[in-house]
């Protein structure tokens, strides 16, 4: 009785420490979008916003951005590329692969 027991606690535990995890990683990808991104790229990611306009921002739910890899998109994040500036030394590493699944999830959220 008591390994089945176990058997069923294990898992569940494992389940709510892991969960506040990933739901803690999803809003720091939010709040990091907001703060250094959105500016430029809308809360949306369309790039609509009047800096995006003149700034001619892409717009992070096209096919364009979506079919670039993760490592490319890391790298536009990191080092920057044309008008976008660098963020490397705003943003940690591990921020930045979660940055990037959040921008993975703009398309859905249309």
């Amino acid at each position: 009785m008591q390994k089945v027991f176990l058997s069923f606690i294990a898992p569940s535990i494992l389940c709510f420490v892991a969960l506040p995890t990933a739901t803690q990683a999803q809003s720091d990808a939010a709040k990091l979008y907001k703060t250094n991104c959105a500016l430029c790229h809308s809360a949306n990611g369309s790039g609509d916003s009047p800096s995006g306009k003149a700034l001619h921002a892409k717009d992070l739910r096209s096919e364009e951005v979506q079919r670039q890899s993760d490592e490319a998109l890391s790298e536009v994040i990191t080092k920057g590329k044309g008008k976008m500036p660098a963020f490397g030394a705003k943003i940690k590493p591990d921020d930045v692969t979660n940055l990037v699944s959040y921008l993975r999830a703009l398309p859905k959220q249309k």
